[in-house]
């Protein structure tokens, strides 16, 4: 991973700030301190810019290749290059490793944080670093949550069941694209579709949209109560939220789901043929819609 994003970086860096990182490289090698470590970390935006880096196809092949959901889509340059510079920093002795961690989410500014978060999955011990991801979705400033919640695989891997509960549900009150979350289907549970179940319900009574992929991890779990919420949005008459019930009711085994999904027969043979899903361009699209 680390040969692979210096390639990335020095494909995309003018020559001389990656000549500057080749340099810092060079050093910390004959000399590593923590202080002169923070301070390259800090600098890079300064000497590499914050252009946008956008990746190829093979380059976005290559990474998932290397890191399972790992996708910096839309990283600026200094980013990309403060998380591949995280991953030089000496990792042997753990207890050292992880205070310094500590140390640069201590003093990091905004734009380090996000790195930081943005290199959770990539880090040595990232089994450590749980606590400081639920600090991260309890931020209330949206970079440094979408920094951990968004193209992260990190929280999929490593949360427990409430703090995994927590991103997804404040993914939805901050109006995010929940789509971006990497596990969103795999971490579905009871208990969270029960949680957004109730806030639905919280929207409806005022007033407010319901973004159509709040259905998306409810769908395994439709139950004898949750099943009024689908009987709901079949009645709404809205296109987006019928294709959303039928979904919903196309992942269940809840014999009232299956009866609701056979009672919409072009909906039920569309989701059968692939032509509609939760990847569909309108649902995804539309996190506002009332």
């Amino acid at each position: 991973m680390k040969q692979f994003l210096q390639q990335i970086i020095k494909d995309h860096l003018t020559p001389e700030a990656f000549d500057w990182l080749s340099g810092k490289l060079q050093d910390k090698q004959e000399h590593f301190s923590l202080e002169q470590f923070g301070a390259v970390f800090t600098a890079i935006p300064r000497k590499v810019g914050k252009t946008i880096i956008i990746l190829g196809k093979k380059e976005k092949e290559m990474l998932i290749s290397l890191r399972k959901g790992f996708s910096p889509d839309g990283w600026t340059a200094a980013r990309f290059c403060r998380v591949w510079w995280l991953l030089h920093l000496p990792a042997a002795e753990e207890k050292g490793y992880l205070e310094s961690i500590t140390g640069l989410f201590r003093n990091a500014d905004m734009e380090e944080q996000v790195a930081l978060y943005s290199a959770l999955p990539l880090l040595s011990y990232p089994q450590k670093f749980t606590q400081r991801a639920s600090e991260g979705i309890r931020n209330s400033m949206g970079a440094l949550f979408e920094a951990v919640a968004l193209n992260n695989p990190y929280p999929s891997e490593y949360l427990e069941e409430p703090a995994w509960n927590q991103l997804v549900l404040k993914a939805f009150f901050m109006d995010k694209p929940v789509h971006r979350i990497i596990g969103l289907d795999e971490r579905a549970n009871k208990n969270l579709a029960r949680i957004l179940s109730d806030y639905a319900h919280e929207r409806w009574s005022a007033g407010r949209p319901v973004n159509p992929q709040l259905w998306r991890p409810v769908g395994k779990f439709i139950d004898e109560i949750i099943i009024g919420d689908i009987e709901r949005l079949f009645a709404s008459g809205d296109a987006l939220e019928v294709e959303a019930a039928a979904l919903a009711c196309s992942q269940s085994d809840y014999p009232g789901a299956k009866e609701l999904l056979k009672a919409h027969l072009p909906l039920k043979r569309k989701i059968e043929a692939g032509e509609l899903s939760w990847e569909s361009h309108s649902i995804i699209q539309s996190p506002n819609h009332k």
